[in-house]
């Protein structure tokens, strides 16, 4: 491509166009030298542009051959000239450097489309520029010349566009790069099409401002003239204020709730009437008035109507009883000595659903004759639930303690804590945190709420709390709490249980009368242990709602009466759910019945090992947890460390893979106390031993065979019975929780105590 050697300016502004006008600054003395001299000898000079600095030894090789009009000093001493570009020219070679610099360089002369297609895209350009002044009428002095332009040449013309918009350098450099008429026609387009939206999308913002700002203005008017009628009607927003301060005169307050409320009543006389302000702080003062700040109840000292209110409403849990009577017996002499503020701990009732936790504050409270309140927390992991929104955010309200306290209507309820184990935290804060000044009783006696924002003494409120499991309640909360287990019931438990009550309670639930519904003792049993599987009684208790349902139907069907017997349940309710687990037939090798704990009872598992000959690896399936997995490892190597003493051949586990199994895969097992069960399962595989088929154990195992004690023992060894074991092998540190149970329990079991796995094999292996 043949080439001229022009002047260089190098621009570190604005890119030049072909014919557009520019005002360049020359900063360098080399560049005043190339305008000069760019003068003296023609005019020509090649403008190019550097996106920065560092970029001007190497600048875009693509700019524009303008005309030097002429160059004359600017007010700050600085020389500029006025340029014109003529047309786009490509750098082809440096020249020389002194006293200015110098380039080689090529004109570009793109090819033109036909003069259909070069008319079509002049339209396009056109309508965009149209479509431009209707968005921004202020456009049109500098848009109408190019719209009535002919444009005879069509690239100089899209170039005369582009410097008529507000385009960034690197978008005008990138027009400069289209050397294809096309792809400037599209660039130019897209340019025009972005810039026409933000003119559109800012004209939509400046409306809705607008319309905004009228409907503020409008309503401001409308206000104060509304404000001079009610003062003439005498109907003002001041009769609220005035009604406001007579109920704080009148209410039993600490002065420091009395001061806020007299000080949020000022500040909405200060407000005009009906406004938003207005009305969030008559809710905050109506919410500081529903407050029963200083009303309390008066609490029942009868512990003998207590036990009889306890008796009537549950079967058995005697101890739980017992502790609940004690509690209240304290708090009577307490109070009677004139000691008002509760320091005893916060009962925490603990067991698996459906066991009473909620009926027995329920109990409570009657006995006491104190207002119940339940405040739930299951799934709760915002602070801002318990103890209330600060007022600075939209929708506050008060927290659940203190409305709690306000649906109460005294100061001194009873409050259960419900879910206590269900809390979590976030970044919202921690809700258990939140608790521990609640149930604190050094503190909770000025308690804020963050709503409330005035101290409540908590001192007198009665805190109970409950709970599945203590596991994930956090250790400084549970410091602060006394816990009450309520283990499982046992079949003749859950049968008196629904005698006594449910089959009463749902027969009034679907309207039906003594002589209309009745269920047998058989059928009763046979619901138990067919279509239940619980620690708890809730599950019953649906059973015997949907026979309820049923006998419901049948006497407006005509009959008289229902009476529910065994062999009704099928045809009522279906097969049964559940088949209570058996012991095998006769002994077996690697095949041990092994006693677990859950959250709906105990339960009977049978661990499965085999052996293979293989590499010595061990396959753990049946879907153990983390500590489980554990527990087989540790149980495998204590049988490998008395692998001598049995006769077993030194490279037997170097030769044999060993596979444990629990059924069951789909259920998640996991806890420690397997580990007998797993060790006498490995021992009996590994020499070929037989396991006594009517034995079952629990217990967790240590490397040297040492048996640990476990937890869960009452619903273990109610398991064992469903299943008719007839020997349990527990660990000896366990005697003591065997010697606290009913004989209800034990019944027909024979417990041998266990202190390490000798003892365990020899009782367990035939």
């Amino acid at each position: 491509m043949a080439g001229r050697v022009l002047p260089v300016l190098v621009l570190r502004g604005l890119p030049a166009l072909p014919d557009c006008p520019m005002d360049v600054v020359l900063s360098e003395e080399s560049d005043v030298r190339a305008a000069e001299s760019a003068v003296s000898y023609g005019g020509n000079i090649f403008l190019t542009w550097a996106a920065s600095d560092e970029a001007v030894e190497t600048p875009e090789k693509i700019g524009v051959i303008g005309r030097v009009m002429r160059v004359a000093a600017s007010e700050k001493g600085k020389q500029r000239a006025m340029v014109r570009g003529m047309v786009r020219a490509e750098w082809l070679s440096d020249g020389r450097r002194e006293p200015y610099r110098t380039m080689q360089v090529a004109v570009i002369r793109p090819e033109m489309p036909d003069k259909f297609e070069c008319e079509a895209m002049g339209q396009v350009i056109r309508h965009l520029l149209r479509a431009q002044i209707s968005l921004d009428p202020a456009a049109e002095r500098l848009v109408r010349p190019l719209i009535d332009d002919d444009a005879e040449d069509l690239e100089h013309w899209f170039f005369r566009v582009a410097a008529a918009m507000p385009l960034k350098k690197e978008a005008r450099q990138e027009l400069l790069n289209r050397t294809d008429i096309r792809e400037l026609y599209a660039s130019l387009g897209t340019m025009l099409s972005d810039q026409n939206e933000v003119l559109r999308i800012r004209n939509d913002v400046q409306q809705q401002v607008r319309t905004r700002i009228d409907k503020h203005q409008r309503d401001f008017i409308l206000r104060e003239q509304l404000q001079v009628l009610q003062e003439q009607l005498g109907d003002t927003e001041s009769d609220d204020a005035d009604r406001y301060e007579k109920q704080t005169d009148e209410l039993q307050a600490s002065d420091e709730v009395k001061e806020a409320l007299r000080r949020e009543i000022k500040r909405l006389r200060a407000q005009s009437p009906r406004s938003q302000e207005g009305a969030v702080i008559a809710q905050y003062i109506e919410t500081l008035l529903a407050m029963p700040w200083e009303k309390r109840c008066e609490e029942k000292d009868d512990i003998a109507g207590a036990r009889a209110i306890l008796e009537r409403d549950h079967y058995g849990l005697e101890k739980v009883k017992e502790r609940i009577l004690e509690y209240l017996a304290v708090r009577s002499l307490r109070r009677q000595a004139g000691q008002t503020r509760d320091e005893a701990p916060i009962l925490c009732l603990v067991g698996p659903p459906g066991t009473g936790k909620t009926s027995i504050a329920h109990s409570v409270a009657e006995a006491l004759g104190k207002p119940f309140v339940r405040v739930c927390l299951g799934g709760v992991h915002d602070e801002a639930e318990s103890r209330g929104h600060r007022r600075t955010y939209v929708a506050a309200m008060p927290g659940r303690i203190a409305e709690g306290i306000r649906q109460a209507g005294v100061a001194n309820p009873l409050m259960l804590l419900d879910e206590l184990d269900k809390t979590s935290g976030d970044y919202r804060g921690d809700v258990g945190s939140a608790l521990l000044e609640v149930l604190d009783p050094e503190q909770n006696r000025v308690f804020k709420d963050h709503y409330l924002d005035v101290p409540m003494d908590l001192s007198e409120t009665l805190f109970l709390a409950t709970a599945n499991t203590t596991d994930t309640i956090p250790a400084p909360l549970l410091d602060r709490l006394e816990i009450i287990e309520l283990d499982g019931y046992t079949e003749n438990e859950k049968f008196h249980i629904a005698k006594n009550y449910l089959v009463k309670k749902q027969r009034t639930a679907n309207g039906l009368s003594e002589k209309q519904f009745a269920v047998t003792d058989g059928a009763l049993r046979a619901l138990i242990t067919g279509y239940t599987h619980e620690a708890g009684v809730r599950g019953l208790e649906r059973q015997i709602g949907a026979l309820a349902r049923k006998a419901a139907r049948k006497v407006l069907e005509g009959e008289a009466s229902v009476r529910v017997r065994k062999t009704d349940l099928v045809p009522y309710l279906g097969r049964a759910k559940y088949k209570p687990d058996e012991i095998a037939a006769r002994p077996q090798i690697g095949i041990v019945r092994g006693l677990a704990w859950t959250g709906a009872g105990g339960e009977t598992l049978e661990v499965e090992v085999n052996t293979m000959p293989g590499k010595g690896e061990l396959e753990l399936t049946g879907q153990l947890g983390d500590v489980m997995k554990e527990s087989a490892l540790t149980a495998l190597s204590y049988v490998r460390s008395v692998a001598e003493e049995t006769g077993v051949d030194e490279d037997y586990f170097d030769k044999h893979d060993l596979h444990v199994h629990i059924p069951e895969g789909a259920v998640p097992k996991d806890g420690p106390s397997a580990g007998v069960t797993l060790a006498t399962a490995f021992y009996s595989a590994v020499t070929d031993r037989l396991v006594r088929e009517d034995v079952a154990m629990t217990g967790e195992v240590t490397l040297r065979g040492r048996v640990m004690p476990i937890g869960g023992l009452k619903e273990k060894l109610l398991a064992a019975r469903t299943a008719r074991v007839s020997t349990v092998l527990v660990p000896e540190e366990n005697r003591p929780d065997v010697e606290e149970l009913s004989g209800e329990v034990t019944e027909g079991l024979t417990i041998v105590y266990c202190r390490n796995m000798t003892d365990v094999l020899k009782r367990a292996l035939v």
